[in-house]
C-alpha cells in the first residue's frame, strides 16, 4: 500500500477530511490534492500528519527497539531578515 493510500485510510478511520489536513498543514486544497496524488510528502509533512491524525510515526527497528518521531523532530525555520 503506497503513503497516499495510507494516509487516506489514516484520515477515513479518524473521521478527518483532506481540507481539514490541509488547513493543519498550512497549505492550499488545492496543494494537498497534489501532494496526494503524486505522493510527494516529506518527513516533515509525515510527522505533522501523524501529529493532526494523533498517531505515532515511527521506525520498528525490532520488537523491543523503535524511533519515534514526532514535532519536538521537526527544524526550526529561520527566515533572514
Amino acid at each position: 500500500m503506497a503513503v497516499t493510500d495510507k494516509i487516506k485510510a489514516l484520515l477515513s478511520i479518524k473521521g478527518r477530511k483532506n481540507i481539514e489536513l490541509a488547513n493543519y498543514l498550512n497549505i492550499s486544497a488545492q496543494s494537498m490534492q497534489n501532494k496526494l496524488s503524486r505522493g510527494s510528502f516529506s518527513a516533515e509533512d509525515l510527522i505533522k500528519i501523524a501529529d493532526f491524525l494523533d498517531c505515532t510515526l515511527a521506525f520498528n527497528i525490532d520488537e523491543n527497539q523503535k524511533i519515534i518521531l514526532d514535532t519536538s523532530d521537526i527544524r526550526e525555520s529561520h527566515s533572514k531578515n
